[in-house]
């Protein structure tokens, strides 16, 4: 006779290798796989009014309209805003390649600006070599450029690639929109917990992404836009690039946004257009900065806040690992983590309570 405790520990083994097979081969696809569930995730109180609108029936009508409505506020205007950045990028990138930027004469304001005890703390790290910083801000500046050239030519090779990961997300949005409950059924039933705490469990995963996505891309969104919006108005260059580039960096704590805006806002300063930098100082801190104050708050709630320090942790190895959908990736593993070990620590009351 087979030994019971082999025959469940070669079965738990085979269990194990068939799931990193099976996540192996859906690797390639890791961006789709993971923007369907989060965007089914989003959109199922959506599906649900729906679905109880007509009485459960017609679920692929129903499923192909939220699916529509999915693509109209979430994919169009992504696709849109990529291709306009990428058209304004390029240009932004060949005036820094030809060299039209004047370094030369933007570092020579600065230093005239700076006082004198700044200047001889600069000539101790060899900074005060006006050539030699220009040079390494030039040289730091064209390998930024042809790095963002070379990811833009990368995308522009790897078109096919692109449209297939698309129409993968939207194929599995559709169906986890139409056939969700029974697959969470299915999975739930699987997890060899108790019901109380499976049910616990699904309703805190279901709040972490939903809270953790809306918080970040809606904030990081108002803060691009507002950031894009007062540099047109104020007459800076490239001011989509800007809005972009402000919207990613608003997903980094603490500093975020101002690491555009600040400079910008100092350099106007130091050059005698005072009231132009004011102006951007004040439009930053007092309407770009309390964006995420008063956002994120509503957005993500106390059940899923962490510290600045894990947020820009995790976006930044969420990056390196799964490239810009680590932005979101990153920050959500870490929520889910912090709120997975708390589940099991809380009483059974407390997070009923807040379900």
């Amino acid at each position: 006779m087979i030994n019971q405790g082999l025959e469940y520990k070669f079965f738990l083994l085979l269990l194990i290798l068939v799931t990193l097979g099976f996540c192996w081969i859906l690797l390639p696809f890791h961006g789709a796989v993971f923007w369907a569930v989060s965007l089914a995730i989003l959109f199922r109180p959506l599906q649900c009014r729906l679905e109880h609108l007509s009485k459960g029936r017609w679920r692929n009508l129903i499923s192909l309209i939220t699916l529509s409505a999915c693509l109209v506020v979430a994919v169009l205007p992504v696709t849109v805003m990529v291709g306009l950045m990428v058209e304004e990028g390029a240009e932004l990138f060949k005036q820094i390649e030809s060299g039209s930027v004047d370094f030369q004469s933007f570092i020579e304001r600065i230093r005239m600006m700076l006082p004198h005890p700044l200047n001889i703390q600069l000539s101790r790290f060899g900074l005060d070599n006006l050539g030699g910083l220009r040079d390494r801000i030039a040289s730091g500046a064209m390998q930024a450029s042809q790095f963002l050239a070379t990811k833009a030519f990368n995308i522009g090779q790897n078109t096919f690639q692109f449209i297939l990961s698309s129409f993968v997300m939207l194929y599995l949005l559709f169906f986890f929109l139409r056939d969700g409950p029974v697959l969470v059924a299915r999975v739930t039933q699987a997890i060899p917990l108790e019901e109380a705490q499976k049910h616990r469990l699904l309703r805190r995963f279901t709040r972490v992404v939903r809270a953790t996505i809306k918080g970040n891309i809606l904030v990081a969104i108002a803060q691009g836009a507002i950031g894009g919006l007062i540099f047109a108005l104020m007459g800076i260059p490239s001011a989509l690039v800007w809005g972009v580039v402000m919207a990613f960096l608003s997903l980094l704590p603490t500093v975020g946004a101002a690491l555009i805006w600040a400079p910008i806002a100092l350099y106007w300063m130091l050059s005698g257009e005072v009231w132009r930098g004011v102006v951007l100082t004040l439009f930053g801190v007092c309407v770009i900065g309390l964006v995420d104050n008063l956002m994120r708050p509503f957005l993500v709630g106390k059940d899923t806040k962490m510290p600045d320090y894990l947020v820009l942790v995790t976006t930044l190895g969420g990056l390196a690992l799964f490239g810009l959908n680590g932005f979101v990736i990153g920050p959500l593993i870490a929520a889910l983590f912090i709120s997975i070990w708390g589940l099991f620590s809380e009483p059974e009351d407390r997070d009923a309570s807040d379900g």
